[in-house]
């Protein structure tokens, strides 16, 4: 029995019997199988990050000194396009990618069933939008949110109106 399909490597010539969706490039060929699509890094951080506020419980991400820093470059004017990103790391390659969170968690939430939300909301909405396995999304919780602490505001806010 013989296969329809056989692989083409880079500079052997097709054979008879390979498939016009192995590389053949023309209009023969499907839409599809043009051309490359490459996704850079921080796509997939935008959308690990949204996915990733989306979970209940999840108070905020980055670490402390992320979060300091983040907090001052979005009072400088244009400076506060990464705080979709803070906290997010990723590694993309050509089909696979991996995720790395550093996240803020409520107080009174279940760490275990936060962080399991997030690996399963991160999965599916970089899979969906992506077409890239996710590989890992490896959680770090550095803090806990209590309800009565206020978010670090500056002290010039209240002074004049």
């Amino acid at each position: 029995m013989t296969d329809d399909i056989t692989s083409v490597g880079e500079g052997s010539r097709p054979e008879t019997g390979v498939s016009a969706l192995k590389g053949r490039p023309g209009a023969g060929a499907p839409a599809e199988t043009r051309g490359k699509t490459t996704i850079a890094d921080g796509v997939v951080a935008k959308i690990a990050g949204m996915a990733a506020r989306e979970v209940p419980g999840i108070y905020n991400l980055g670490a402390g000194m992320a979060r300091a820093f983040g907090a001052v470059r979005e009072r400088v004017p244009g400076g506060g396009g990464g705080a979709v990103t803070r906290g997010v790391k990723v590694e993309v390659g050509e089909r696979q990618t991996a995720v790395d969170l550093d996240v803020v968690v409520e107080y009174g939430v279940s760490i275990v069933d936060v962080a399991a939300g997030v690996r399963t909301n991160v999965i599916s909405a970089v899979e969906r939008m992506t077409g890239l396995e996710v590989v890992e999304v490896n959680v770090a919780v550095d803090d806990v949110h209590l309800p009565d602490e206020e978010e670090e505001t500056g002290a010039d806010e209240g002074r004049v109106r």
